[in-house]
């Protein structure tokens, strides 16, 4: 199995599991946080479901400067519009991923503000970079769920919310 194959198997993994995850989100409560220091439910659902559109960045750009870059998060107005995002995103960073070479994921991207640059990966880097970004933002919002009292999926294995657990 080459590379590119391996991602696009990974990638197909983590996406059943995101796609559980973000079904659960609740539009009515897209202001809440746990803490003030905490993303809104809404800013941190976005961000997951925009997520595996880095693959396309990654493998159609060479850097983002959020100096330069006026990027902002896709405004959802409801839980339908947020699965659509992700699925729009997943579309997007699969099919880019597909009609990718292998000599493609060695290129350099650079995650800079201006001046100051915190990343300088390989494209291949950034790709794994975003999906552990991820799970690592699912767990994320794994915790606010269960703040709200909303039973959580399994990811890998069942969970304490899961029949018999």
């Amino acid at each position: 199995m080459n590379i590119i194959d391996l991602l696009l198997t990974e990638m197909s993994h983590e996406a059943t599991t995101t796609r559980k995850m973000l079904a659960l989100v609740p539009a009515e409560k897209f202001d809440w946080a746990p803490h003030e220091k905490s993303m809104k439910l809404k800013n941190l659902s976005t961000h997951i479901a925009e997520l595996p559109g880095w693959i396309t960045m990654a493998l159609t750009t060479d850097e983002i400067d959020f100096d330069q870059n006026s990027w902002k998060p896709t405004d959802v107005a409801d839980n339908a519009a947020l699965m659509q995002l992700f699925e729009d995103s997943l579309t997007s960073g699969r099919s880019t991923l597909e009609k990718a070479t292998e000599e493609d994921l060695n290129g350099t991207w650079t995650l800079r503000s201006g001046d100051q640059i915190f990343n300088t990966w390989t494209k291949y880097e950034t790709i794994r970079h975003a999906f552990c970004q991820t799970v690592h933002h699912r767990a994320q919002l794994g915790v606010y769920l269960r703040l709200l009292d909303i039973p959580i999926p399994g990811s890998y294995g069942p969970s304490a919310d899961d029949p018999g657990m």
